[in-house]
């Protein structure tokens, strides 16, 4: 079997437009993958094309050759962007892999260690930051089903903040609390907007809530920092979805502080590094929690890595919150049902790209989260504006 050709694809989704590849083989069987970060559509989408010449006509099962040619014989360093591009071609070298064997990809790492998935519900508090709004919406999210939920009540924060910004973002902990009562865990999202002094008082602030995560209290970009937040913070930091290497992981890991990783594997160059990454977790005493804010396609990787991980602790979904349509963009989507996902058994992925529905949605360069905006919360697309 040989890579016969790689066509990419964007789906202009409001919160950030998705990346998709395909990858076509001269047995006809192709694979799937994705590309996504919250900007960058077109820049990685460039990227897999200009990384495509240096594999066109290899064997598709040699994962790890093809990877030390898209990576290390590259010879720079594009850290999330070209790792993404990356994820996207091996991503879909696993779909094809599955596919050709028949097997779910689970079935080629070691098998399926958990059945089903427990799930957590992210993007669900799309509206004004008030305590009144948080405490209505986590109220449907538990009567959906799910036992956890992720927020960020922050707004607009960067470094520090107001005495009055503080105590709005601990009242609206406060809500969401009261609102989903002590049997269902809440994780507070940092998405790294603080220095170190100040995300130290806002886990002070919040212990009484009893978060399971504190997420990126401050930017990754300094792990020193995040392991003084992590030793000195009540709350359980959670880190590692903008990590765009192992050796990254390797580097916060042996300083045993933080405890719940988040490895993203779009920007990990793909489903066997990130896997690779969880058992180095696993040897920390460590357990994973996937970041899965992307599309679907991500979602259904992200589900099979998990079925083999025994130090797995809860998958994101972001799915469930996003556009209506998103469940057409693949075939036999990644689901929910009271609060936990079946893994799929079809082979590789188990989904596969509806060209069809893709077509209905393209690109536009505003669809991203621009998390340092106030207001950003209420997520307004161009169509709400007009």
């Amino acid at each position: 079997m040989k890579i016969t050709a790689i066509e990419t694809f964007i789906v202009g989704n409001p919160w950030k437009n998705w990346l998709f590849a395909k990858v076509h083989t001269n047995e006809g069987i192709h694979g799937i993958g994705e590309g996504t970060m919250n900007f960058f559509a077109k820049t990685i989408e460039a990227a897999i094309h200009e990384l495509k010449p240096h594999i066109l006509g290899l064997d598709p099962f040699q994962v790890e050759t093809l990877g030390t040619r898209l990576v290390r014989d590259i010879y720079g360093d594009g850290a999330q962007i070209h790792m993404s591009a990356v994820s996207a071609i091996e991503t879909a070298l696993w779909d094809i892999i599955g596919k050709a064997c028949n097997q779910p990809i689970y079935n080629l790492w070691g098998g399926r260690v958990n059945d089903k998935l427990r799930a957590y519900a992210n993007g669900w508090y799309r509206g004004p930051r008030t305590p009144e709004s948080f405490h209505e919406k986590a109220k449907d999210v538990v009567r959906r089903g799910y036992t956890a939920l992720k927020f960020d009540p922050f707004g607009s924060m960067w470094r520090t903040c107001s005495a009055y910004d503080f105590d709005l973002s601990i009242d609206i902990i406060r809500a969401v609390r009261d609102a989903v009562g002590p049997r269902v865990d809440i994780l507070i999202e940092g998405h790294c907007r603080f220095n170190v002094a100040t995300a130290i008082q806002f886990a002070e602030a919040m212990a009484p809530f009893r978060p399971a995560w504190f997420e990126e209290p401050i930017p990754h970009t300094n792990n020193n920092a995040m392991v003084e937040v992590a030793r000195r913070s009540p709350v359980p930091v959670a880190t590692g979805e903008s990590f765009s290497s192992k050796q990254q992981f390797a580097d916060l890991l042996k300083h045993d502080a933080v405890s719940i990783l988040q490895p993203e594997p779009l920007y990990l160059g793909g489903m066997w590094p990130t896997r690779k990454v969880c058992d180095m977790i696993d040897a920390h005493y460590g357990v994973v929690a996937l970041h899965s804010a992307q599309g679907p396609v991500c979602s259904a990787a992200c589900a099979q890595i998990n079925a083999t991980l025994p130090n797995f602790y809860v998958h994101e979904i972001f799915d469930e919150f996003n556009e209506p349509w998103e469940k057409l963009i693949v075939t036999n989507p990644v689901e929910v049902v009271d609060g936990y996902i079946e893994v799929s058994s079809r082979p590789g992925l188990g989904i596969d790209l509806n060209l069809e529905e893709i077509a209905r949605h393209p690109y536009r360069e505003e669809n991203f989260l621009p998390l340092f905006k106030p207001g950003w919360e209420l997520r307004r697309t161009q169509a709400d504006i007009e």
